[in-house]
């Protein structure tokens, strides 16, 4: 995929009727997703557990945009070759889920996927400055990873300007992953960013039987996010 800073809308199959991935997948890109977004959560990294590559697998044939699989697991060095070969277009790893995050990067690219570095809330913006030329993209976490439909932590505003800052002209991405909606989304496209994770904010009052629903929140965010451009 070429690089480009449009807005980008990433809706978290977390969010999905969990009967009915592949209808819910091929329903959110129909109704506009640009990518479609994999929450991994292991129980131990964080206070969840959701999909093991064998899903992962299973979601692929059914993503015809871009799979950005988010790691939420330690350690992660050991399935990272598990999820590339499941078919993640990006692998998005967490600075704070092992001792060597530069090597893990370095494991992601091997694999030929694109690399994402993930920052918690309580994480700075400059734990990043040494990993910038293995990156295609960071992810701002403005909630503390783990479960769905949290608010927004504001600070993740001022992160998000201290990361724009530092890429410069470095064609790497900035997502924003909780809390996410119509209302959080224009100061973050003012700081920079340019690709935005919604759970319930889309899939909320919609089904595969009504993914009208999904298209109208979709463009709810993405009008927000053009209208601070």
């Amino acid at each position: 995929m070429t690089f480009d800073r449009k807005i980008k809308i990433a809706p978290s199959i977390l969010s999905a009727d969990f009967a009915n991935f592949g209808a819910e997948i091929r329903a959110i890109e129909a109704q506009g997703a640009d990518w479609v977004h994999v929450d991994v959560m292991d129980g131990h990294f964080v206070p969840n557990l959701t999909f093991g590559p064998p899903a992962v697998k299973a979601f692929r044939p059914h993503v015809k945009t871009f799979m950005d699989v988010h790691l939420m697991i330690a350690p992660v060095d050991p399935f990272i070759e598990a999820y590339a070969d499941a078919g993640a277009d990006l692998i998005t790893a967490h600075i704070e889920a092992g001792p060597h995050i530069h090597r893990t990067l370095q494991a992601i690219r091997a694999t030929g996927k694109k690399a994402g570095v993930s920052l918690n809330p309580g994480t700075p913006a400059e734990s990043i400055e040494h990993l910038l030329d293995l990156l295609d993209m960071v992810l701002v976490m403005s909630v503390n990873p783990g479960f769905g439909g949290q608010k927004f932590i504001p600070s993740a505003i001022e992160k998000t300007r201290k990361v724009r800052a530092m890429i410069g002209d470095r064609p790497i991405h900035i997502q924003i992953d909780g809390g996410v909606d119509p209302t959080t989304v224009g100061p973050l496209v003012a700081a920079g960013a340019d690709c935005f994770v919604a759970g319930s904010a889309v899939f909320k009052g919609g089904s595969v039987d009504r993914p009208e629903v999904y298209g109208a929140n979709i463009r709810a965010i993405r009008a927000a996010a053009m209208a601070a451009l």
